[in-house]
């Protein structure tokens, strides 16, 4: 949802000539209704890694998607699509063939879904040049970095700091692990947080469904170790938490692959081991630069303080991270795929409508 917020933003079109089109009942209604864009729902499932008692009742949900999209673009006439993958924009890239239509891949090896919207695709744009490799058609693809919120960087450390009440002299560590949250790391983090506490400050974005158990530990804080320690289903303010910490915990989301470099944040990065394996060349792509240390989920309990510990406290490991975290950064990857996306409606229509 992000990169294509802020791309939008960097196409600066009024709300009238654009339509968002995603899936139902889930956080994306609710976030881009919040900023004002028209929003329309489809249905849509996945297909890869499914059961196969689950897998004709996903294919005729992917159907139904594909007639409901036809609906919506007959009374929406787009001069061009920007698609941002997954199962969801599968539908809306069938319907629209023919339609001009650019591709963004967020994550560094794209999954099935990814692969087979590539085919629909006018032109694609990737996160980084280790991406080549998986698309042979060069002339489509265009190298463009991560498209990162521009209200991300309005955060200073100090500002940062005096959000959540904290102490510029004690280390922060921030952890998060998706909008939904990772119960694994949340679990574990709940289980060394008092002596966590006892040495450093903690913002922790627990997700939605974790969020209960979690406020229960936290009422149950000492009050010297409570004042060390903010928890958060969820931050609107995610620059915030990025700009005061010290030292991220997360999974290894795509959103890793453009912020965390924005704000040279070194990591420890636990990939999501029960999907398709893209959390997992992230992360390898921000260690194998040094710029982060990879936890595997089934070592958080056995492994997590002592990581933690070592590398917060350590400054030159954390100098030298920062460092190769700030060499990835970009700072034009919305406006170079804004202007894609304005070309592919300039060629096609003699100038960009919606």
């Amino acid at each position: 949802m992000y990169p294509a917020i802020t791309v939008l933003e960097a196409l600066n079109l009024e709300k009238d000539s654009i339509l968002w089109v995603g899936g139902r009942d889930g956080m994306e209604e609710d976030l881009v209704t919040r900023l004002e864009i028209p929003f329309k729902s489809i249905p849509a499932a996945g297909v890869h890694g499914v059961g196969l008692w689950k897998l004709p009742g996903n294919i005729w949900q992917l159907l139904k998607g594909v007639v409901e999209s036809r609906r919506i673009l007959r009374n929406f006439k787009p001069d061009v699509l920007f698609l941002t993958g997954g199962f969801v924009a599968f539908p809306m890239a069938v319907a629209a063939a023919g339609t001009p239509s650019l591709l963004y891949i967020p994550d560094i090896e794209p999954g099935l879904a990814l692969k087979a919207l590539s085919r629909f695709a006018n032109r694609i744009a990737l996160t980084t040049e280790t991406s080549k490799a998986y698309f042979p058609n060069e002339s489509k693809v265009t190298v463009t970095g991560y498209p990162v919120r521009p209200g991300l960087k309005a955060w200073s450390h100090q500002e940062a700091l005096a959000y959540f009440n904290f102490n510029a002299t004690i280390p922060t560590l921030a952890i998060a692990g998706g909008s939904k949250g990772a119960r694994s790391i949340n679990m574990a983090v709940l289980d060394i947080l008092p002596q966590l506490l006892e040495k450093m400050q903690v913002i922790h974005l627990t997700g939605h469904l974790d969020w209960e158990v979690v406020d229960e530990a936290a009422k149950k804080l000492p009050e010297d170790l409570s004042k060390r320690y903010q928890a958060f289903p969820y931050l609107h303010e995610m620059g915030a938490p990025l700009a005061a910490a010290d030292l991220i915990l997360s999974r290894a989301g795509a959103s890793i692959l453009g912020e965390y470099p924005l704000f040279g944040l070194p990591a420890i990065l636990v990939p999501y081991p029960y999907a398709w394996r893209y959390q997992k060349v992230n992360a390898n792509y921000l260690a194998d630069y040094g710029a982060a240390e990879i936890l595997e989920d089934e070592k958080l309990r056995e492994k997590l303080y002592d990581l933690i510990v070592d590398l917060i406290f350590d400054q030159q490991a954390l100098s030298k991270m920062r460092k190769a975290m700030e060499s990835l950064a970009t700072s034009d990857a919305a406006e170079k795929i804004a202007m894609m996306v304005n070309d592919l409606a300039e060629s096609e229509n003699g100038g960009m409508r919606s």
